[in-house]
């Protein structure tokens, strides 16, 4: 699945890293503990939170973790967008609950890690 097809289908709203749209990602992973997010490995899912501050972006940086969806109307700061620009991340923001939006990328073919 595109990271634009992820996007339209979680209704969201791409922050950073428009140029990576047409990129294919296989797996997601949906945690708001970032302890969790830190075990991830040599995986790089798409990663869906409702955990929404510099934190989230400084784990997913030491987790070698560039895809972020912030999910349950979550409002990136302009601190968050610049440093995930920096990094090179893709950071969106969609309305759906997580539940929501792990359900219908899973029905859409997207597969978990585990």
């Amino acid at each position: 699945m595109t990271l634009k097809e992820i996007a339209e289908l979680l209704e969201a709203k791409v922050l950073c890293g428009q140029d990576r749209l047409n990129e294919e990602h296989e797996t997601a992973f949906a945690s708001d503990l970032m302890s969790d997010v830190l075990t991830l490995g040599d995986y790089n899912p798409v990663i869906l939170t409702g955990l929404c501050n510099m934190q989230t972006i400084r784990t997913c940086e030491m987790g070698n973790l560039d895809i972020i969806v912030l999910v349950r109307r979550k409002k990136a700061s302009e601190e968050m967008i610049e440093e995930a620009e920096d990094e090179g991340m893709v950071v969106m923001e969609s309305d759906f609950s997580m539940f929501k939006a792990c359900g219908l990328l899973f029905k859409a073919g997207m597969q978990p890690i585990f």
